[in-house]
């Protein structure tokens, strides 16, 4: 596990909190619908425990809710694709932490 930074904890416990609503909210519907809920549950909880496949993890689940926001609003397409830049930009900004 790498150093936890601020930004990272504060964008994982974000992921915990989607996901977690995600996952009761889509409880009923199909199958894959908890499901990519859970993938986000998951990004957050092991970003706040500091691994760095979970962010790498965090930007492939925005980057698939940007391409599903494609085919909706201009406004939906447009707020995914800015919070997969600006989460891309503070999940990378720092170095990669070096194992001890």
């Amino acid at each position: 596990m790498a150093k936890r930074t601020l930004p990272v904890i504060l964008i994982g416990i974000l992921y915990i909190v989607t996901g977690a609503f995600g996952m009761v909210s889509h409880f009923r519907d199909v199958f894959w619908l908890p499901l990519i809920s859970l993938v986000a549950l998951v990004a957050g909880v092991f970003m706040v425990l500091g691994s760095m496949w979970a962010r790498w993890l965090a930007i492939a689940w925005m980057l698939f809710h940007v391409v599903l926001s494609a085919f909706h609003t201009l406004f939906e397409f447009a707020l995914h694709a800015i919070l997969c830049v600006a989460f891309a930009y503070f999940l990378f900004l720092y170095p990669w932490p070096r194992k001890s």
